[in-house]
């Protein structure tokens, strides 16, 4: 898989965490039959209590080396389970929030895609077309963000699972949308997984950017979306986390409040995921 690396301006390719396995469940008769058991929340129940325990702590040192991840940008500290490392926290000072009210921000370590919302509400993702009423559940009125933008942020397995409010604001609603949990990867794409899986939408009024629609979604083996019960909030204050897996944010935008980077649009363009950063700035306010 190969996304783009704005820092480097490089693309790389990136393996997809227990591919084989995906591969499997996704890919042939026999193993969507095991499907059906692996998308249920018992499933991501068996695994979080296995991942829940001190002997999952074995798996950590492997896992890191083959995600690389930067273990220096995180706290120094044993971990007591591989769950505990999962939602591991940063070191102060290993990520900057931009601080400038103009400018939009990652809520997360993730891999970004832009897409428009048509006239009708309906964004088409990954070879899927949704309307926005799927995706929050039929709860709101959504003709306000027609011609809107819609941002959607892959966390894989080695990114950073804590998640940051965008900016300062309130809560205006919010509410758990229960059902499967399907891999968040392109190998489900024969799925429309945002309307499928597990969610907590949230109808926030921002600063600079107005009311928006956030979406954090559960993915395979992903059951729990930790968030903090919060009604007002602070640009880069953490807003929640992902327990073990896969997981993605979508952001709805109502058109005219954002303008995206022009480097995220082009690559959006050719279906390419832009590596992005918790806090790194990924465009501005329409001014």
């Amino acid at each position: 898989m190969r996304i783009y690396n704005r820092q480097t301006k490089q693309y790389e390719e990136i393996e997809q965490f227990g591919q084989g396995a995906l591969q499997f469940l996704y890919g042939c008769t026999a193993g969507r039959v095991l499907l059906k058991l692996a998308v249920s929340p018992f499933a991501s129940k068996l695994y979080g209590w296995w991942n829940g325990r001190r002997a999952s702590t074995k798996k950590i040192p492997a896992f890191v080396a083959k995600n690389g991840i930067r273990m220096e940008d995180f706290e120094d500290r044993e971990y007591q389970s591989f769950n505990d490392f999962f939602t591991r926290k940063l070191r102060p000072g290993a990520r900057k929030v931009e601080t400038d009210p103009s400018a939009l921000i990652s809520p997360a370590d993730a891999k970004l895609l832009a897409y428009p919302v048509d006239e009708k509400t309906r964004v088409f993702v990954k070879g899927r077309t949704y309307t926005l009423e799927e995706l929050t559940g039929g709860r709101l009125e959504l003709s306000g963000y027609a011609g809107g933008t819609c941002l959607v942020y892959r966390l894989c397995m080695e990114d950073y699972h804590r998640y940051c409010f965008i900016d300062g604001g309130r809560m205006r609603k919010r509410w758990r949308i229960r059902g499967k949990l399907h891999t968040v990867s392109p190998l489900s794409k024969d799925y429309k997984i945002y309307k499928e899986n597990s969610r907590v939408v949230n109808l926030m009024v921002t600063k600079s950017f107005g009311e928006m629609i956030q979406i954090e979604v559960g993915a395979l083996l992903v059951g729990r979306i930790r968030n903090r019960q919060v009604n007002r909030f602070k640009r880069g204050e953490e807003k929640g986390y992902f327990e073990p897996g896969g997981s993605t944010i979508l952001q709805i935008f109502k058109p005219g409040s954002i303008t995206m980077d022009d480097d995220i649009l082009e690559q959006s363009k050719k279906q390419t995921e832009t590596k992005v950063l918790f806090g790194e700035r990924v465009g501005e306010i329409n001014a």
